[in-house]
């Protein structure tokens, strides 16, 4: 098998710059010094002990809230809050794991601060940012399964709104899933091997927990485990090696489906194309491997031969395989020729579609691709062969309805032969024509113009980048009357 492909550093996941390392702090039995009566020290206090730590107050009044919070019994068992009715001392922060103030003034904030420090505990100074050698961020409570964001103070407000959107997404009845994983998890692996037979498990039971909207039965854990030991018996027939076709979309990570993104968070390796954007790749599982098997026209390629092997070879491992393509998988990306191999093979497949970039360009340019009064019908069309050219069996007549809307695919190098060919069928100049390069990415260009100046268009927006042509009356209706008269005008 002959591929070229790059070398492992250049496949990897790399991890972009964070401003804060995120770190889950086990403080269960831990005594933790708070200094301040406020609300803010009562709400971080009821934080600490619902983390099961020993929270010592040093304050020589309470708010409401914090006295009703003292009158409390803590909910977690290790959890214990102790009053101390004076004002801090830095011998008070001796021997403590974290150390949390609220402060009046900048003078008591710097006080703290440098006490902590010669102590050697960490600090946080409540809303003083330059005062904090930590943050707490805001949270989504499913434990054991904690989901904490942090804008790092840059913005608390959008910070709770994305707490609000993750709130929506987990089930409540997640809490109970991840319990009963805790308890399973020793059972498990005395069961199976770490591996592909461990992971086909585990993800099952993720697809499970997700797909049900009740908590778990008495009894599903002995069921479970039942499950784990059909596996270890029959590894051959539970390897859970397949392939997915996944389509990435015309290049915005927004625009995948959730489907997808499950996919990709699912996957061992990744087989990606030359147009799939990092951005998409970065919503992947970043242990998974991930191959760059991209073919571009004038570029070093992989073959498709060579494609196709290598998916067979890597799901007959055991391998959950994704076959991330741009765009959707089943136009213009010989899905066909791939799930044929595959099924000759008798490799399980399915495809995932994405957002194809048709779709995502008449979206963009706020243009509908057919108008009851203009175009009754789209047409996707290949805009070059296997051998550079246009192909040789187009039916141009057919092709220059004026009812209907044409998006040609990677018709860059053929524009001007494309509107050669239209108006040689007798399509008038004046039929209104778009231009668009790397649909959806913030490097986007766009010309609008006529039929007869698309040679003119092309020039402007270029053809190195993956080009998509739209011709048709349509596209003059769907932007408000406008005609494209003047071809160096751009939208948007």
């Amino acid at each position: 098998m002959h591929v070229s492909l790059p070398q492992p550093s250049d496949t990897l996941a790399r991890m972009e710059p964070l401003a804060k390392l995120p770190v889950f702090w086990g403080l269960e039995g831990k005594r933790v010094a708070v200094a301040g009566g406020s609300d803010a020290c009562a709400w971080k206090a009821e934080l600490l002990a619902a983390c099961g730590a020993h929270v010592d107050i040093y304050a020589e009044e309470l708010s409401e809230a914090l006295t009703a919070l003292l009158d409390r019994k803590p909910e977690h068992a290790s959890a214990r809050l102790t009053h101390h009715a004076i004002s801090w001392q830095e011998t008070d922060l001796a021997g403590a794991t974290l150390a949390i103030a609220d402060c009046d003034d900048e003078h008591e904030a710097r006080s703290f601060f440098d006490a902590a420090r010669r102590m050697g505990v960490p600090v946080n100074v409540i809303d003083k940012p330059d005062y904090c050698q930590f943050q707490f961020g805001s949270i989504v409570n499913r434990s054991p399964v904690v989901v904490a964001i942090s804008t790092d103070g840059a913005a608390p407000i959008l910070a709770q709104a994305i707490r609000r959107r993750i709130e929506t997404l987990l089930p409540r009845t997640l809490k109970a899933w991840a319990q009963l994983a805790q308890s399973l998890r020793e059972a498990v692996n005395e069961r199976l091997a770490p591996g592909p037979l461990r992971r086909v498990f585990w993800e099952r039971f993720v697809d499970r927990a997700f797909s049900s909207s009740d908590t778990p039965e008495e009894g599903v854990g002995g069921q479970l485990l039942k499950e784990a030991e059909r596996l270890r018996e029959a590894p051959a027939h539970s390897s859970g090696g397949r392939v997915t076709l996944v389509g990435a979309g015309p290049g915005d990570a927004e625009l995948l489906t959730l489907k997808a993104v499950r996919a990709l968070q699912a996957a061992d390796v990744i087989l990606f194309d030359d147009l799939v954007s990092a951005e998409v790749l970065e919503l992947a599982r970043r242990e998974a491997r991930r191959m760059l098997v991209g073919k571009r026209g004038g570029r070093t390629s992989c073959r498709q031969e060579d494609i196709n092997e290598m998916m067979v070879k890597l799901a007959k491992a055991g391998k959950r395989v994704v076959r991330l393509k741009s765009g959707d998988p089943m136009i213009f990306g010989r899905a066909g020729e791939e799930i044929a191999h595959l099924d000759r093979e008798g490799i399980p497949v399915d495809v995932i579609p994405g957002i194809t970039a048709a779709s995502a360009m008449a979206s963009g340019l706020g243009m509908s691709l057919t108008h009851r009064d203009h175009a009754q019908s789209v047409r996707f069309i290949t805009g070059h062969s296997r051998h550079g050219g246009l192909p040789s069996d187009m039916d141009w007549r057919s092709i220059a309805d004026p009812n209907t809307t044409n998006v040609f695919y990677m018709g860059g190098r053929t524009a001007g032969l494309i509107a050669q060919k239209l108006l040689g069928e007798g399509l008038a100049a004046s039929t209104p024509a778009v231009i668009v390069s790397d649909v959806s990415r913030p490097s986007e260009r766009r010309w609008a113009g006529e039929l007869g100046d698309l040679s003119i268009g092309i020039a402007e927006v270029g053809f190195d980048r993956p080009v998509l042509l739209a011709i048709g009356h349509a596209l003059e209706k769907a932007a408000g009357g406008k005609h494209f008269s003047v071809p160096q005008a751009a939208i948007g």
